[in-house]
C-alpha cells in the first residue's frame, strides 16, 4: 500500500511538471507560427502571434509557482522558448515587414535584438533567485518584443504600414535592444501588496485600461507600450537627480558645520 502510494504521488508530482511545460510549448508553437507568417507577409498575424506566446508565457510562470513546480528545467526552458518568440520572431519579422530595403543594416538590426534578448536571458537566469522580484533588470525580452508587435498593429490600424519610415524602425530596435542589456530598472508588479491590497481608484484605473484595450487594441498596447518602455529611463533620470541633489544638500551641511566649527574656534 505504502508503495502505491508513493508511486502515485510521484506519478502526480511529474504530471503537475508537465503543466507548465505544455504552456511553455504553446509559447514556441505561438513563436514558430510567427516566423511562418512573417515569411509569407502575413505580419498582422505574426504580431498577434507573439502576443499570444506573451500570455502563454506569463501563464507557464504563475502555473509553476501556484503548483510549486518550478525547476532549474523549467527556467531553462522557458528561456529557450522565449529566445524563440520575443528574439527571433519579432527580429524577423522587424526585418521582413520594413527593414528589408535597407539591407545589411536592416538585418544586423534584427540580429543584434535577437542577441541582445539571448543576453538579456542569459543574465536574468543567473541572477534567478539572487535578487529582489520588484524589479526588472534590464527591459524584459517579453516587453521588447510587445513592443515592435504592437507597432506592427498600429501601423496597419492606422493605414502607414507601407509608408512608415525604416529608419525610425531601425532607431527603436536599436533602443528596445540597449534597454535589454542595460542595468536600467524596471517595475515587475510582483509586490505582495499588489495582489493583497488595492486601492479602489486603482481597480477602476484597471478596468478603464482593460475596456480600452477591447475597444481598441492595437492604440492601447501601443500606448501601455510605449509608456513602459519609456519609464525605465524616466525613473533612472529621475532617482539620478534624487541622487545628486541629496549629495549636494550633504556637501552643504558639511560646508555649513565646517564653517561653524571655524567661527566658534576662532571665537
Amino acid at each position: 500500500m505504502k508503495k502505491k502510494r508513493r508511486f502515485k504521488k510521484e506519478k502526480l508530482r511529474r504530471g503537475i511538471y508537465i503543466l507548465p511545460n505544455i504552456f511553455t510549448s504553446l509559447n514556441i508553437f505561438c513563436g514558430f507560427y510567427a516566423v511562418i507568417a512573417s515569411i509569407n507577409g502575413n505580419f498582422v498575424a505574426a504580431a498577434i502571434a507573439i502576443f499570444v506566446a506573451g500570455v502563454f508565457d506569463m501563464l507557464d510562470g504563475r502555473i509553476a509557482r501556484a503548483t510549486n513546480a518550478t525547476s532549474k528545467f523549467g527556467v531553462e526552458y522557458d528561456s529557450l522558448a522565449d529566445l524563440i518568440s520575443f528574439g527571433l520572431a519579432p527580429g524577423l519579422m522587424m526585418y521582413l515587414w520594413a527593414l528589408k530595403p535597407m539591407g545589411r543594416i536592416g538585418w544586423l538590426a534584427g540580429f543584434l535584438f535577437m542577441t541582445c534578448g539571448a543576453l538579456r536571458l542569459a543574465r536574468f537566469n543567473t541572477q534567478y533567485g539572487k535578487i529582489s522580484s520588484e524589479h526588472f533588470v534590464g527591459l524584459p525580452i517579453p516587453l521588447a518584443a510587445a513592443m515592435t508587435a504592437s507597432t506592427v498593429l498600429i501601423c496597419h490600424k492606422l493605414g502607414i504600414q507601407d509608408s512608415v519610415n525604416p529608419i525610425l524602425l531601425l532607431i527603436m530596435l536599436y533602443a528596445l535592444s540597449f534597454l535589454m542589456v542595460s542595468t536600467i530598472k524596471y517595475q515587475s508588479f510582483k509586490k505582495p501588496e499588489l495582489s493583497k491590497k488595492m486601492k479602489f481608484e486603482v481597480l477602476v484605473a484597471s478596468v478603464l485600461i482593460l475596456i480600452f484595450i477591447a475597444a481598441q487594441p492595437a492604440v492601447a498596447l501601443f500606448i501601455l507600450g510605449v509608456v513602459y518602455v519609456v519609464s525605465g529611463p524616466f525613473n533612472f533620470i529621475r532617482r539620478y537627480k534624487e541622487i545628486k541633489r541629496r549629495k549636494g544638500e550633504t556637501q552643504e551641511d558639511a560646508e555649513n558645520q565646517n564653517g561653524v566649527n571655524v567661527v566658534n574656534h576662532t571665537g
